[in-house]
């Protein structure tokens, strides 16, 4: 398994070492590339893969023991799912012949695989020895295949210290999913036509780093870019052509689009409302994962293809003017407004915000909690590059930020990574800081306190007349 992880390039493995796990990590031990990174909880481990995953596009590994030990990955692992974020999760379990049985034997927890059904892309568990190679080459293949989300593999306890014959052979690189060519002719003839075409970009978007294709996409149909708060940094943001985020998708900018292309997003805001839309403006969803097509808001025209090339023919194969009137003066009257409303409702956080990228380099990566500070740093902080801030996305988990961090640190440490946490997130992972301080993780965390769980307060307040409980912290 670790010769297989090792072949495909993986250089860091996040856990926490016990008996059921012991011959794997002494494989670790003896791999000449691998390094192995000790947690304080088995959550953190996942999270840490997450950043590093997120940051690096490389695989995010983490490897727990069975029972609590997978259990306590769960939170980081949906949060994977949600933000199509590659980290396999290596479990061990106990012996083959006791699964099943309810004998009461260490870390049993009857079908745990039952449990990552429901977690994961893609969940297996060894029953030879001679299947490691395999199982854990499928996984990392289950990994890139369309769109990359966490997988689980699980090895018997008993399986470790057999002896077999195996064979190591490469994983294939799935397939280039090219578009449709009629397909990509009826999304020129739209947007060509369109007075106003208007791109949104999404996190998918980020994930590929479709940064330039997206950037020659607006240029050649003079289609100005909003982005959703996972797909910033798809395009420059001092580009005439960048209409600033969806801003929960009220950015004014959408309701004046007659013909909208939607890159990789599930056209969902964080409040779970979708992509306000009039009857009569033209959809086009370009997205590899045919299963979201339309799946949160109707369109006119569906692209299941890989995006890369996919935007490459829409921009390549335009032909004589196009229709669009956007001027660079509306687009930036529009990211004025837009500002001008945050800053009237958030003085505080937008002028602490301001502070804090007014000392950031532009490569600095950006990890906020679901916490008031980070809510707004969602819509207002000015992402640079794509892959450099990294929210939870739908699942919104608190305590996420601080050891998500710390593995985005580890995957890229000559660049600033920041956490932005609140009180009642923070404290979820502060054993980390032990883990910080042993293997050298700089990350810088920024910790705002009130005292409370902050937005419980507010909504007690709002809807519940004050009546406080549950909502104070010390």
């Amino acid at each position: 398994m670790v010769a297989t992880l090792q072949h495909e390039g993986v250089e860091v493995i996040f856990g926490i070492p016990g008996v059921q796990l012991m011959d794997a990590v002494d494989a670790v031990y003896r791999s000449d590339s691998i390094r192995w990174i000790t947690t304080r909880h088995e959550q953190t481990a996942a999270y840490m893969a997450f950043g590093y995953a997120r940051t690096t596009g490389k695989i995010g590994v983490a490897m727990v023991l069975p029972g609590p030990g997978a259990l306590n990955t769960a939170a980081a692992v949906r949060t994977a799912f949600a933000r199509s974020v590659p980290v396999f999760v290596i479990s061990g379990q106990i012996p083959s012949s006791y699964i099943g049985h309810n004998h009461g034997v260490l870390h049993e927890l009857d079908e745990q695989i039952d449990i990552f059904k429901n977690l994961t892309k893609w969940c297996r568990r060894a029953y030879r020895a001679e299947e490691i190679p395999m199982l854990t080459r499928e996984a990392l293949r289950q990994l890139k295949k369309n769109r990359p989300r966490p997988v689980e593999l699980e090895i018997p306890y008993d399986l470790w210290s057999q002896d077999a014959e195996m064979t190591l052979v490469p994983v294939e690189k799935g397939p280039t999913m090219y578009p449709d060519p009629t397909t990509i002719a009826k999304a020129i003839d739209i947007l060509k036509n369109a007075r106003r075409p208007l791109i949104v970009a999404g996190g998918g978007a980020a994930n590929e780093n479709l940064r330039e294709d997206i950037t020659n996409l607006a240029e050649a149909f003079n289609a100005p870019v909003v982005m959703t708060t996972e797909g910033q940094g798809v395009i420059d943001i001092n580009h005439p052509l960048c209409a600033g985020n969806t801003v929960l998708w009220s950015n004014p900018i959408i309701e004046k689009a007659d013909a909208v292309i939607i890159i990789e997003s599930r056209m969902r805001s964080s409040g779970g409302t979708h992509l306000a839309l009039r009857p009569d403006q033209k959809l086009i969803q370009i997205d590899h994962d045919s299963d979201e097509l339309g799946r949160n808001h109707r369109i006119d025209l569906g692209i299941n293809a890989d995006a890369s090339p996919a935007l490459q023919a829409l921009s390549v194969s335009r032909e004589g003017p196009c229709a669009s009137e956007w001027k660079p003066e509306e687009i930036a009257d529009i990211r004025h407004k837009i500002r001008q409303l945050l800053v009237e409702a958030a003085p505080l956080q937008t002028s602490i915000l301001d502070a804090i990228h007014e000392v950031l380099p532009e490569d600095s990566i950006i990890v906020p909690d679901v916490t008031n500070l980070a809510y707004w740093c969602d819509i207002t902080y000015p992402i640079s590059r794509p892959n450099t801030y990294l929210d939870s996305s739908y699942f919104a988990t608190l305590g996420y930020a601080f050891p998500t961090a710390l593995g985005a640190k580890i995957g890229n440490p000559d660049k600033p990574v920041i956490a932005i946490c609140g009180d009642g997130g923070f404290p979820y992972a502060s054993p980390e800081l032990a883990t910080a301080v042993q293997e050298h993780i700089n990350v810088i965390t920024l910790l705002f306190t009130d005292g409370a769980y902050g937005t419980v307060t507010g909504i007690q307040d709002r809807q519940f007349k004050g009546r406080h409980i549950g909502n104070v912290l010390h």
